[in-house]
């Protein structure tokens, strides 16, 4: 009785422990009401009751009388445990899909299942391999597989011995004929509770992938950590993961590899066609995902396209789910309709047509491009349109939603405040810099482009000081640049050599206002030292003629910012930069890795915008090349800025504010940096998010790392840094700026810096480009004319209509409903979104509580964020976001609803 009363005292996790600790001795215990004892001391037993009672040790009430019979060898007791399976279904299927699903759920009843094995943490000596249970399959997945559900749940039951241990991974064997979603599993009937799986994975059926699916438990395991039973499928997995960087790419594969961008031209259509190879020595530039596709005929360097409709390969896991595709299905649906219509309209009316004045645009919007041009009628009844298009078209998708820019000020664009409120608060607030020394100084080679003066003197800008001299307003932190000179310098003679295109590689000053905000007070535009056009400056208007040179020069430096803000801030440091970290992190990192665990939520659709982005946006005649200034030379300039410009050690909020003057360090404020300019939305909201991040992730970091030796000693961690690095960034990978990751804080930084790209700084830069974009006078994506002097013979043509001029000199009507159309889908959130602060199934993601815990305090900062931003955005003092015709500051709004909506940052490069 003395050890009844023991079992009686201990705890349910005491007892499982005593349980656990048994030798292989079973003492066996019956209710009855003799008394008999066995000396135990000293002795390490098991106890158990016997088969005639169902009663665990767990749950042996406190009264009940246990005596001691017997102590017998051990013997496993078999039970058996309960998987349940959720399974996503598809919403839209087509007819072979639907064919297919009929054969698989004839020929599941037939003995061709969906099978699963559950594998132990534990490792068994004698069969030296993990313990394993029997084989299940799933069950009733004919009767369900057919329910017109989002989710079905299926079940499938075990049978395990008692000495099994922990489910550490399970198996899934896919004999069905077709693919499906596997969400979760959740095994039922062990003592120590719920077992969950998070699997978010496509699973193939075995004709296509003959080895079996591995799925682990949503417990974190660091490599050293990890349980004897599951050493060998974590390295397994890996393996499959990183392929053997041969063959072309199936669709339905699940390998993670690097290449150069060598697709992006189609040499085999001519020479016209052809684009450089970027990544390598010649034109440096970041990895991207391997695809494997054959050679292109004409250059074997340069791999052959996949054109759309045809889709292009990224893992299968990375592709779009349903709900996102058919959101960007919708979105591409649209811009197809958007640019149909044009490109009828160009064909039956004249080519490139201008727009006539601002009720051109402005019909857009208020009528649709066919009614607006009278040719409804005319189209629909000559041109054999799709049923889709026309059943929507009396719906008004043919009409463009009001840009937001013009929502509470129509000409609210064509003032100077606003011009300069949207360098800090627009769709592009990264490019501002506080101007260091007077006149601004080139640091391109005067080998190669010559000595580069600025054409800025003093006599430009002295009357618009406010009564300072210049070095005065310098050293009161007053002046502010955004410099076009040396990024676009080195490609303007090319670019004004296309068809239709026209730039200036632009300086932009401004002074800062005792009011806080900016004002526009020169604009320098520079042609190549081969130009016979001397560079000019440009100052605000003083009469009609100078009025309308001025917009002209406003509009060119806005067509400058928005190449720079999409080819360098937009594509290059949130999409492009961070593909390296994300295949590296697929390849090294098992996900059972907490710092996978941490990531994973941010690396999601990256992979599949990416690829999108190069076979329709990036490419040779694309959206980018067609809509932008540089034609085709985007790409180089984007090239350039990586080579020139793109360090990962600024690429931190504060790092980056630091380095464009625009903050200074100061350790009194919360994030260490006090900005000059106090009033600059972008920044001072970003700070907020910032330190969220950043304390969420110190908060994860430390948990699992409790030293540098843990850091250090972690191979899997270390492999994917340097990884991202020596492959994904190999022309860069020399560089000494790269942080070294010895240290928690090195990684709390590291993982800090790549988060923020991902989800705030891209939702910054991406999307506002409808809202402030879609009005194209506001931010004209490319110019077709320079601004004529008096020599030149357009200059009474100027004189003449200067207003018809500056149309002349904006976007087609076709390029510019190209434009609208596409950034309008880029704009959008699908209804899937996960938002910062968000995620999908939080109780499962982690097995770890106290990480729960934290998550949820990050969670509640992130909503108290926004409650912030919204009460900045009514505050009369903080001129930049409130005001009469002002737009608040909403980009880095955590939160939003569905579509365009200026607001809501997602945890991921997603669009």
């Amino acid at each position: 009785m003395a050890l009844a009363r023991e079992l009686m005292g201990l705890s349910l996790m005491e007892k499982s422990s005593f349980f656990a600790s048994a030798s292989s001795t079973r003492l066996v215990l019956k209710q009855n009401r003799s008394r008999s004892f066995l000396p135990l001391e000293g002795r390490r037993v098991q106890v158990v009751i016997r088969r005639i009672t169902t009663t665990p040790v767990a749950a042996i009430s406190e009264d009940l009388d246990l005596d001691l019979v017997k102590v017998l060898p051990e013997k496993a007791v078999k039970f058996k445990v309960r998987a349940v399976v959720t399974v996503r279904n598809k919403n839209r299927e087509d007819f072979k899909e639907t064919l297919v699903k009929h054969l698989d759920a004839f020929t599941d009843k037939i003995g061709r299942n969906v099978v699963l094995e559950l594998i132990s943490t534990d490792f068994d000596p004698k069969t030296k391999a993990p313990k394993k249970s029997k084989e299940a399959v799933l069950k009733d997945w004919s009767k369900k597989s057919n329910l017109k559900t989002e989710r079905v749940n299926y079940t499938a039951e075990f049978e395990v011995d008692s000495n099994f241990g922990t489910p550490g991974a399970i198996t899934v064997n896919n004999k069905h004929q077709k693919e499906f979603f596997l969400e979760s599993i959740t095994i039922e009937g062990f003592a120590s509770g719920p077992v969950h799986f998070p699997c978010n994975s496509w699973v193939q059926p075995r004709k296509d992938h003959t080895t079996k699916r591995i799925f682990f438990t949503n417990k974190p395991y660091l490599p050293h950590e990890t349980p004897e039973g599951l050493k060998a499928l974590r390295e397994k997995e890996l393996r499959e993961l990183r392929g053997d960087g041969q063959g072309e790419r199936k669709l339905c594969d699940r390998v993670y590899d690097f290449d150069v961008y060598n697709d992006l031209g189609n040499p085999d259509k001519g020479i016209d066609f052809a684009r450089p190879l970027l990544g390598g020595d010649k034109i440096p530039y970041p990895r991207r995902c391997r695809t494997g596709r054959a050679p292109m005929d004409t250059d074997m360097k340069s791999e052959s396209r996949v054109e759309k409709p045809l889709p292009t390969y990224v893992p299968r896991d990375e592709q779009f789910e349903e709900s996102k595709m058919n959101a960007f299905s919708t979105g591409r649906l649209k811009a197809v309709l958007h640019n149909l219509i044009p490109s009828l309209m160009a064909s039956i009316s004249a080519n490139n047509q201008d727009f006539k004045g601002f009720s051109d645009i402005d019909s857009l919007y208020s009528e649709g491009l066919l009614l607006k041009l009278g040719l409804h009628d005319e189209i629909m009844n000559k041109i054999q349109l799709p049923k889709a298009v026309t059943t929507i078209q009396e719906g008004g998708l043919l009409k463009y939603d009001l840009p937001k820019i013009v929502s509470k000020d129509k000409y609210a664009w064509l003032r100077d405040d606003e011009f300069a409120r949207q360098a800090i608060a627009g769709v592009n607030p990264v490019s501002i810099e506080r101007l260091q020394s007077f006149p601004p100084v080139s640091k391109l080679d005067p080998e190669v482009y010559g000595p580069q003066e600025s054409a800025l003197k003093e006599e430009n800008i002295a009357g618009q000081l406010n009564g300072m001299t210049i070095q005065e307003a310098l050293d009161a932190n007053k002046l502010f640049i955004i410099d076009y000179h040396d990024i676009y310098l080195p490609f303007i003679d090319k670019i004004n050599a296309l068809d239709g295109r026209k730039s200036y590689a632009t300086r932009t000053l401004y002074f800062l206002t005792d009011a806080g905000t900016l004002k526009p007070i020169a604009i320098e535009l520079s042609l190549a030292p081969s130009s016979t056009k001397p560079n000019r400056v440009v100052t605000p208007p003083v009469d009609a003629t100078t009025y309308w040179m001025w917009q002209l020069a406003k509009a060119h430096v806005c067509s400058n910012d928005a190449g720079v803000h999409q080819l360098v801030h937009h594509w290059l440091r949130t999409h492009a930069t961070l593909e390296p970290f994300i295949l590296a992190a697929h390849r090294q990192m098992s996900a059972m890795h907490p710092i996978f665990k941490l990531l994973d939520p941010h690396m999601r659709y990256t992979l599949e915008i990416n690829g999108l982005a190069r076979q329709s946006l990036l490419s040779m005649d694309g959206v980018i090349e067609s809509c932008f200034t540089p034609g085709r030379y985007c790409m180089e300039i984007s090239a350039a800025a990586y080579s020139s410009f793109w360090r990962f050690d600024q690429e931190s909020l504060p790092a980056d504010l630091i380095r464009r003057g625009m903050a200074v360090p100061d350790p009194t404020q919360p994030h260490g940096v006090k900005l000059v300019v106090e009033d600059y939305p972008y920044a001072s909201d970003g700070l907020m998010i910032w330190g969220a991040i950043e304390n969420w992730v110190r908060h994860y970091v430390n948990h699992y790392y409790s030293d540098s030796s843990r850091v250090c000693n972690d191979k899997e961690l270390q492999a994917w840094y340097a990884e991202s690095i020596n492959v994904g960034h190999a022309d860069l990978r020399h560089a000494e700026w790269w942080p070294t990751l010895a240290t928690p804080e090195d990684l709390s930084s590291i993982l800090t810096t790549l988060i923020w790209l991902a989800s705030a700084q891209h939702a910054a830069l991406n999307f506002g480009q409808y809202p402030y974009g879609g009005y194209v006078p506001n931010r004209p994506p490319l110019m077709r004319r320079l601004i004529p002097d008096e020599n030149d013979p357009e200059y009474a043509i100027f004189l003449s209509d200067p207003q018809k001029y500056f149309f002349c000199a904006l976007p087609s009507l076709l390029q510019a409903t190209k434009f609208m159309a596409v950034v309008d889908t880029l704009s959008t959130h699908s209804p899937d979104e996960e938002y910062l602060g968000e995620r999908h199934h939080q109780s499962i993601w982690s097995g770890d509580a106290e990480v729960i815990e934290a998550f949820y305090e990050f969670s509640a900062e992130i909503r108290q964020i926004e409650k912030e931003i919204e009460k900045r955005n009514s505050d009369p003092s903080l001129r930049n976001r409130c005001g009469a015709g002002v737009l608040p500051y909403e980009l880095l709004v955590p939160s939003s609803e569905p579509g365009v909506t200026c607001r809501g940052v997602p945890n991921s490069v997603s669009i």
